[in-house]
C-alpha cells in the first residue's frame, strides 16, 4: 500500500499531523520510557496505517467470508485485507518532566488506545481512551515519529460512533 512513514514536528500544525498518523495507535505501558538526563520520552506505538485507508472508499469490516481465509503469505488463497497496522517509533526530545493521570505504569502490559496528542500549556499532552493521559512537560521540543518493521494487515478500520 503504502511506504514507512517518517516525520518530524517542531511546531503546533507538525504535530497535528504526527497526532492524525498516531490516532487509534495501541500502546504498552512497558513500551513507554521517559530518559531523563537525555531530556528525551519515547514510545513504541501499534499504529493503524490511516493513509493507506481511504475513509470514504472502505467499509469499516472486511466481510466475514473473506476473514475466515488464512493469510500465509503463500498467495493460493489468502485474501488481501484493505487495512494495515505497523508499529512505529515515536521520540519527544526537550522533555523536563513526565506526569500522568488516569495510568498506573506498574501494568506494563496493559494497553492504551491513544487518541489525540495535542500542544498544551507548559508542554504536550497525549489523550488515551477512557480519560488517561501523559504530560511531557516541556518548553521547546521536538517529536519524531518513524515506522519499524513490516506492516501487517487488519480486517478492521477503527471507528468513532457519535452518540
Amino acid at each position: 500500500m503504502t511506504g514507512p512513514m517518517k516525520l518530524r514536528a517542531e511546531d503546533r500544525d507538525d504535530l497535528h499531523v504526527i497526532s492524525g498518523c498516531l490516532q487509534d495507535a495501541i500502546v504498552l505501558i512497558g513500551e513507554m520510557c521517559f530518559l531523563p538526563d537525555e531530556k528525551r520520552f519515547v514510545m513504541v506505538a501499534n499504529r493503524f496505517k490511516w493513509e493507506s485507508a481511504a475513509e470514504e472508499d472502505l467499509p469499516d469490516t472486511v466481510p466475514q467470508q473473506l476473514t475466515d481465509v488464512s493469510y500465509d503469505g503463500d498467495g493460493e488463497d489468502d485474501v488481501m485485507v484493505p487495512f494495515e497496522r505497523t508499529n512505529c517509533g515515536v521520540c519527544f526530545d526537550g522533555v523536563i518532566a513526565v506526569k500522568t493521570r488516569n495510568i498506573d505504569l506498574h501494568e506494563r502490559r496493559q494497553m492504551l488506545a491513544l487518541l489525540t496528542v495535542v500542544q498544551g500549556e507548559g508542554g504536550i499532552v497525549l489523550h488515551f481512551s477512557g480519560g488517561a493521559c501523559i504530560k511531557l512537560e516541556c518548553d521547546h521540543w521536538v517529536c519524531r515519529l518513524q515506522d519499524i518493521g513490516e506492516p501487517w494487515p487488519t480486517s478492521r478500520r477503527p471507528a468513532h460512533p457519535l452518540d
